[in-house]
């Protein structure tokens, strides 16, 4: 744009082919005796200062035009990190050791306590206690897996959990046969949870689950969609 406006300027300097004072070999311009445009009088000038305008105007457009992508890009910025914090995936397993065991029979319903952690990231699944704690509320998908063993042909088989939130069952498996000596079970489903709800797997009482480095038993849980 200070290029544009130096050649108008110099256009205008070497347009002047008179002075309004008396100097050796000038006479004084003649006066205008009626107001004209200044376009009529010198085009080239009027088509500079045009130019001048325009670029002044694209200047404003497209500074504002980056003041507004900046925001835009901030938003996204900031939307970005809150997904990031709000990221919460866990998926645990019954035992680590190479050793076969059971957990279980018990008289009571007992909520599992999962030993083994593949992933818990946004650490929302606490190991001591084997619930799951909802950080942030939304849609999440869960899933759990169940195996036992009877040991022996003829032997009782009952591998029966619940996935339970805030002590209520959302769904359940069951698997009671004597003449099948192994057997497992699986829950998946999509739950919209809230902030404070806590989630467990229970073994029913009477039942047991058998596992090893083999991680038959899983209990997985991860953030689907945040709510806003």
């Amino acid at each position: 744009m200070r290029a544009v406006v130096l050649l108008c300027l110099l256009h205008a300097a070497a347009g002047m082919s008179a002075y309004n004072w008396e100097g050796p070999g000038r006479a004084a311009p003649d006066p205008i005796t009626k107001p004209v445009s200044a376009c009529s009088v010198d085009k080239l000038s009027c088509e500079c200062c045009t130019m001048v305008r325009e670029t002044n105007r694209l200047q404003t457009y497209f500074d504002t035009t980056l003041t507004n992508l900046e925001k835009e890009l901030d938003k996204a910025n900031q939307g970005f990190n809150t997904l990031q914090d709000r990221r919460v995936a866990f998926s645990v397993s019954l035992y680590t050791g190479d050793n076969f065991k059971c957990l279980g029979p018990f008289g009571v319903d007992t909520i599992v306590p999962y030993q083994h952690s593949f992933l818990n990231l946004g650490m929302a699944y606490n190991m001591v206690s084997g619930i799951f704690n909802v950080t942030y509320s939304g849609v999440y998908s869960l899933a759990v897996t169940s195996f036992s063993d009877a040991g022996s042909p003829g032997n009782n088989l009952a591998v029966c959990t619940s996935l339970q939130v805030n002590g209520q069952i959302v769904a359940g498996s069951r698997e009671l046969n004597r003449k099948d000596q192994e057997d497992s079970t699986t829950i998946a489903v999509a739950l919209k949870l809230k902030a404070g709800d806590s989630v467990s797997v229970k073994l029913t009482k009477g039942c047991f689950l058998c596992d090893d480095s083999n991680h038959y038993n899983t209990f997985s849980a991860f953030l689907l969609y945040a709510d806003a």
